[in-house]
């Protein structure tokens, strides 16, 4: 049980509770909600989203690379970029690193998407709300402690979802996980967006050039970490949004390291800026419009499930029986360096994303979903991908519905009335 005792208030009991509202947690919620439970979402800043706000404006993952284009996430995610769409502020674009095509959105559209969809389910969200500590009885956890505007409240459910990316619930659960000090994590980025663009110079740029200026901008007075980082347009007019700074050797949940980065991330993208602004053709009149809300986190903690994807599952395109989403990205490493590793699983294949990688060991009642994921390094650096973590996130909220209704812990329900499910709401498998 948590320490707290008198000073925390009982804010109610729910069939599932979400902790997190990035694109794995907002899709855990919004499908748990549509399958008729009562859901809370947890999230600590004033909107839904995630990474998917905060930091990036695409979802990658939805499609596998290669020549023969073929979609492996549906169900949920279609609904919120059907919605997007609709809005005229989304666009499909060819990735030019080979990932597969990508689904560019305006993100402050989206963070009212995620929540239009959201309310309509049903689901009671509470903003401003941070996770501290989590309530158990024995090996079965029963809810968490959270700091709010005014003080600590107590949340229960049947069934808790924990993807707050940084595993922070399975943690402080006593979950075993790997992390920093168990060898490199991905490097963290800062991404930005410019207005001012003249896009159709811009675009005519290509991927080689643009590398081949960096190269040339760093021996005449640039600091640029990364020589190879991508902008892209966006569904508004005059906007390209970056993916190029990189903040290595960081621990995440480490806040101090962590508060260094943001400060040398920001640093970074006025220096990538300036070289935009002085050396791309396109950019001579940009300015720089907005930093994303924090800095982007690729990878922190990782748990130990019941099963642990690998390297060799991945290129290998290894099918399982208990398989509840698909991926065809590749591995993608942001390492430390001036470059990006990629490695392709064979042409048109996807690997399986078993349910096993989403129960902890050692903790009842509790499901992750997202990129705290059971997964090895180079694994992770795959099913990171946001389209797989809305997956991810689709099958955790029809999972918790269900070993609510049966009273029972996710591990112990049948998993082909979970992949029935599945397949019957759009997911594919």
């Amino acid at each position: 049980m948590s320490t707290y005792t008198a000073s925390v208030r009982d804010r109610g009991h729910s069939d599932v509770l979400v902790i997190g509202s990035g694109s794995a947690g907002a899709t855990a919620a919004i499908t748990a909600a549509q399958e008729g439970a009562s859901v809370t979402l947890i999230e600590r800043y004033g909107f839904m989203g995630g990474i998917s706000t905060q930091v990036l404006d695409t979802f990658y993952g939805f499609f596998t690379p290669g020549q023969t284009v073929r979609k492996v996430v549906g169900g949920v995610p279609d609904l919120v970029v059907k919605t997007l769409i609709q809005r005229g502020k989304a666009i499909v674009r060819p990735n030019t690193y080979g990932a597969g095509q990508g689904i560019t959105y305006d993100p402050e559209t989206l963070k009212m998407v995620w929540e239009t969809l959201a309310v309509e389910a049903g689901v009671r969200i509470l903003y401003h709300t941070l996770v501290i500590d989590v309530l158990r009885d024995g090996d079965r956890v029963t809810g968490v402690v959270a700091a709010t505007r005014n003080g600590l409240i107590s949340l229960t459910a049947a069934v808790v979802i924990d993807a707050s990316g940084d595993a922070d619930v399975a943690a402080a659960a006593g979950v075993p996980f790997e992390g920093a000090a168990d060898g490199p994590l991905q490097s963290l980025t800062t991404t930005f967006r410019l207005i001012n663009v003249d896009t159709e110079r811009a675009r005519a740029v290509k991927k080689d050039e643009l590398h081949a200026l960096m190269a040339d901008a760093s021996e005449h007075g640039y600091t640029l970490p990364r020589r190879e980082g991508s902008v892209h347009i966006t569904p508004l007019a005059g906007v390209m949004a970056t993916n190029m700074t990189r903040v290595s050797g960081v621990d995440p949940t480490d806040t101090e390291q962590l508060s260094q980065a943001e400060i040398e991330g920001r640093r970074q993208a006025a220096e990538y800026t300036r070289f935009l602004v002085d050396r791309v053709p396109g950019y001579e009149q940009a300015l720089l419009a907005s930093l994303s809300t924090q800095i982007g986190v690729r990878e922190s903690r990782r748990i130990f499930g019941e099963y642990r994807l690998t390297r060799e599952d991945v290129l290998g395109a290894r099918k399982f029986e208990d398989a509840i989403a698909c991926c065809g990205a590749p591995i993608e490493d942001h390492h430390a360096g001036s470059d990006t590793v990629w490695h392709y699983l064979p042409e048109g294949e996807t690997v399986d994303i078993p349910f096993r990688c989403l129960l902890p060991q050692g903790a009842e009642h509790l499901l992750v979903a997202g990129r705290c994921l059971s997964a090895d390094h180079d694994a992770h650096a795959a099913i990171r991908s946001m389209g797989q973590c809305m997956a991810m996130g689709q099958a955790a909220g029809v999972a918790a519905v269900q070993a609510a209704r049966a009273g029972a812990s996710p591990r112990d329900i049948p998993i082909k009335g979970v992949q029935d499910r599945l397949r019957q709401i759009g997911a594919v498998i």
